[in-house]
C-alpha cells in the first residue's frame, strides 16, 4: 500500500511552519469525521451520499502525496455513483493508513 507524506503540505506551506502545522491539524480533526460520515451513509446503501464524502476525502489524499490512491478513490466515487462498492476494502485501507500517519504527527 502506498505510504502517505507530507510532501505536498510542505509545498503548500511553502516553509511556513505554523501554516503546515494548521493544515495538518485540519486533516487530523476532519479525516475521522469524514471517515464516520461515509460509513454512515454506506451502511444505509446511500451510496451517492457516499460517493460525495469520498470526493472530500480525495483531496486530502491527495495533500497526503498519494497518487495511486487518488486514482483508486476516483474509480471508487465512479463506482459508488453506479451503486457498487467492489472497491469498498481498498479504499478504506488507504483511509484507515492515512488516519495512522497522522496521528503519529
Amino acid at each position: 500500500m502506498e505510504q502517505p507524506t507530507l510532501e505536498t503540505v510542505k509545498q503548500i506551506a511553502g516553509g511556513d511552519l505554523v501554516f503546515e502545522h494548521k493544515l495538518i491539524e485540519i486533516i487530523k480533526w476532519e479525516l475521522p469525521l469524514e471517515l464516520v460520515e461515509y460509513q454512515e451513509h454506506l451502511a444505509s446503501n446511500a451510496f451517492a451520499k457516499a460517493a460525495l464524502i469520498v470526493h472530500k476525502l480525495k483531496h486530502k489524499i491527495s495533500i497526503l502525496h498519494m497518487h495511486k490512491s487518488y486514482k483508486l478513490a476516483e474509480r471508487y466515487e465512479d463506482e459508488l455513483r453506479e451503486g457498487k462498492a467492489t472497491l469498498k476494502e481498498d479504499f478504506e485501507d488507504v483511509i484507515n493508513g492515512m488516519i495512522s500517519f497522522v496521528n503519529q504527527l
